[in-house]
């Protein structure tokens, strides 16, 4: 299959595109810079160069595909909205394309207050990011047009040697310029939590094997409390496990602050998808934060 990858220079790509090229796949990958271009490339996948807001290019790397997965998002809280409507003309440009084809586009667990969530739960998003729901919507709607179309929700922490800009790295992070370990309340919040090489093989799985219309969760750990987090961080760092409002954590606070257990029960019944890296704890102990 070739298959055309957004994000293919970003945390989870640079662990797919070698995953699909080792199960037999031709790759292309998007890449907006010189730089992206060069981490591209030395993963092994092909390169071409465009911008998510580059619609004649997106669509020209669809319709030379088999299959895309979509990682690709804007990250930056201060544009969230900007970032939506780019995504949502992304999918739907992309959308006119596939009939026949695999789409794989990730997204995120939603929140249910009380329990944990499932894959049958609806796309409910939170805060600045709860409009890329209706995103992930879009993208199942394509099946409407013969698109096999799955989506990948993804927990809070996607974790691993290497990661620097994830969640669970900005609050280490910040627990440095504080002085602290940080967690806000009691600290019996949890947050689901999965290895990037596990989140990567699963969107190969689906992109390989998925129904049209599927909703997964690439969620090893079901619910890590925030606490455990900080107390071995700080036992890591040598900072002291100090509970806050969460208003001291910026953009971070509000999320920390909220019990969002997720389980893949149904992912892995399905797609036969296991776990099988470090859960977050482990790689906390590891000493890849700090």
């Amino acid at each position: 299959m070739r298959v055309f990858v957004t994000g293919a220079s970003g945390w989870i790509g640079r662990t797919l595109v070698p995953e699909l090229i080792d199960a037999g796949h031709d790759v292309v990958g998007l890449a907006r810079s010189d730089a992206s271009a060069e981490v591209v490339a030395k993963t092994g996948a092909d390169v071409l160069r465009g911008d998510l807001d580059d619609l004649e290019t997106l669509r020209k790397g669809a319709a030379d595909a088999d299959g895309v997965v979509h990682l690709a998002f804007g990250h930056d809280f201060s544009r969230m909205e900007e970032a939506i409507r780019t995504d949502a003309a992304l999918v739907e440009a992309l959308g006119e394309v596939l009939e026949g084809k695999a789409f794989v586009a990730a997204s995120g667990t939603p929140i249910v207050p009380g329990r944990t969530v499932t894959e049958q739960d609806d796309p409910v998003g939170f805060g600045p990011v709860a409009g890329r729901a209706e995103v992930a919507r879009s993208v199942l709607k394509t099946a409407d047009r013969g698109v096999r179309a799955s989506v990948v929700r993804l927990p809070r922490s996607v974790h691993g040697e290497g990661d620097a800009h994830g969640l669970i790295a900005r609050l280490v992070g910040l627990g440095r310029e504080k002085g602290i370990a940080a967690y806000v309340g009691d600290g019996s919040q949890r947050w689901p939590a999965v290895h990037v090489a596990d989140a990567a093989h699963l969107f190969r799985l689906a992109l390989e094997q998925a129904p049209a219309g599927s909703v997964l969760h690439a969620v090893g750990d079901e619910g890590v409390a925030i606490r455990d987090v900080a107390e071995v961080a700080g036992r890591r760092l040598g900072l002291p496990p100090t509970s806050v409002e969460a208003g001291e954590l910026g953009f971070l606070g509000p999320i920390l602050a909220i019990d969002q257990p997720a389980s893949s029960g149904r992912t892995r019944a399905l797609l036969g998808w296991r776990p099988e890296r470090p859960g977050l704890l482990d790689d906390l102990e590891n000493g890849y934060y700090g």
